[in-house]
């Protein structure tokens, strides 16, 4: 799914912003912060390394799956005769400003390690490769090092809007060596500025990119003499038995999945890929297909939500409610649009390249199948293997949803099991989540 550039380390996690639910509200942090003084502090590169991952479908011979991290650190700085760094001295003053304010039990009691999560739940085509990633990519930091020996402070000569809906009007310069407050990773409401400019000689680290003089530091640096090979478990960067993806391991029950993982992607497919055909259920929808925000008015799936946290703890992702979530939320989760459906067939990538379908060449063959109007029967809410909550619907093998899956089988379905798809354009894909002898069934 294409989301937006939101990297970033973060220091301190705070948690729920419903102070009912012990949470600390936005106004409480903005206060806490705008009584701060700080000074902008440098950030040194460490390491890439793997592990973690979300595991839900690691096992029986498949390819782990692994998040891929940046470490990053916040260079210690002293003042004269200081027995602590000006890090530490911001990080318990900011504490004992949480604490004046007001602030909830649900803030971490300490600072987070830094890092930027680049990506979570990948899957590498064999431990090789996953090798010879990881050492490319630390060479890259390796080259960062030698560029910021003694770090270099975050930023850029562009301008903003906080919150990012404000008007454009009242964009203001970024600069260097700010600190901001993330509503979520998507969405940054608040810049605090640092009690100072940078130096002369911070500036000229700040600005090696963009002036153009990296280049010798690329030249120059051809080796790697930190370690890398750290991670979490057994999905570290190479403590582990080897593997390799076997396409020929593909089965159907592979388009069930958790899209916090990767794709175990069938033979002659290349590249992952989200696109499906299904029916949209949201209510509150910001699709430009249409002249009215809800593709349905038959279920308000609001009634089937914990909102006020009755009954769930707590959420396994940032996420919060897929169907939709609110901007003044307790969990403080990712405000996702309300994005509510029903999945029937995955296509994967639309990348013909790697395996995959052109999306003109989907649609023209989706065209010349005639299925008639779609029934479908709320049956039960249910918590499957990897943690989710789903709303499950029945429709009969014989109706036209039936004939519809087993129409996309047949014509778009991936060649297995001695079976092969078939359509009068001739267009196909090796991508596609389904086998062609996929069939829809009515139980007994």
């Amino acid at each position: 799914m294409p989301y937006i550039d939101s990297s970033h380390t973060e220091l301190l996690r705070i948690g729920s912003l419903d102070p009912e639910y012990g949470g600390t509200s936005i106004e409480q942090v903005y206060d806490a912060m705008d009584s701060l003084s700080f000074p902008p502090f440098a950030v040194f590169p460490e390491y890439v390394k793997g592990g973690g991952g979300g595991g839900s479908g690691d096992g029986d011979n498949s390819v782990p799956s692994s998040d891929i991290t940046l470490i990053v650190s916040v260079v210690d700085s002293y003042t004269d005769y200081a027995s602590y760094s000006t890090y530490d001295d911001f990080l318990d003053n900011l504490f004992d400003a949480m604490d004046a304010v007001g602030g909830g039990a649900c803030m971490d009691d300490h600072d987070t390690d830094p890092h930027v999560s680049m990506s979570r739940g990948v899957k590498f085509k064999s431990l090789t490769h996953q090798q010879k990633y990881f050492f490319q990519v630390n060479l890259e930091v390796a080259v960062w090092q030698s560029m910021y020996p003694k770090g270099v402070v975050i930023g850029s000569k562009g301008y903003a809007s906080f919150p990012p809906e404000s008007k454009s009007a009242d964009k203001m310069y970024v600069g260097y060596g700010n600190l901001y407050f993330f509503f979520d990773r998507a969405n940054i409401t608040k810049a605090f500025l640092p009690n100072r400019d940078l130096t002369d000689k911070e500036l000229g680290y700040a600005t090696i990119y963009s002036s153009g003089n990296a280049g010798t530091y690329y030249e120059e640096t051809t080796t790697i003499d930190f370690d890398y090979n750290k991670g979490s478990g057994s999905n570290d960067n190479s403590d582990q038995e080897y593997y390799e993806h076997n396409p020929y391991g593909w089965n159907a029950r592979m388009a069930k999945h958790d899209m916090t993982d990767g794709w175990d992607l069938p033979p002659g497919c290349e590249q992952e890929g989200e696109t499906f055909l299904g029916i949209p259920l949201s209510q509150y929808s910001d699709s430009k297909l249409q002249g009215t925000r809800s593709f349905q008015d038959q279920f308000d799936f609001e009634t089937l939500l914990d909102r006020n946290f009755t009954y769930i703890q707590k959420f396994g992702t940032n996420h919060g409610w897929l169907v939709g979530e609110e901007v003044d939320n307790g969990a403080g989760s990712i405000v996702d649009k309300d994005t509510a459906h029903i999945p029937l067939f995955y296509t994967g990538t639309l990348n013909p390249d790697m395996g995959g379908i052109d999306l003109k060449d989907l649609i023209k063959v989706m065209e010349t199948i005639d299925f008639g109007t779609l029934y479908i029967k709320p049956a039960f809410v249910f918590q499957d293997d990897d943690g989710s909550i789903k709303l499950q619907f029945e429709a009969d093998a014989s109706s036209a949803l039936g004939y519809l899956y087993n129409s996309l089988c047949s014509m778009l379905g991936i060649t297995w099991n001695y079976e092969s798809p078939y359509n009068s354009l001739g267009l196909y894909s090796n991508c596609a989540m389904h086998a062609a002898g996929d069939r829809a069934e009515a139980s007994s």
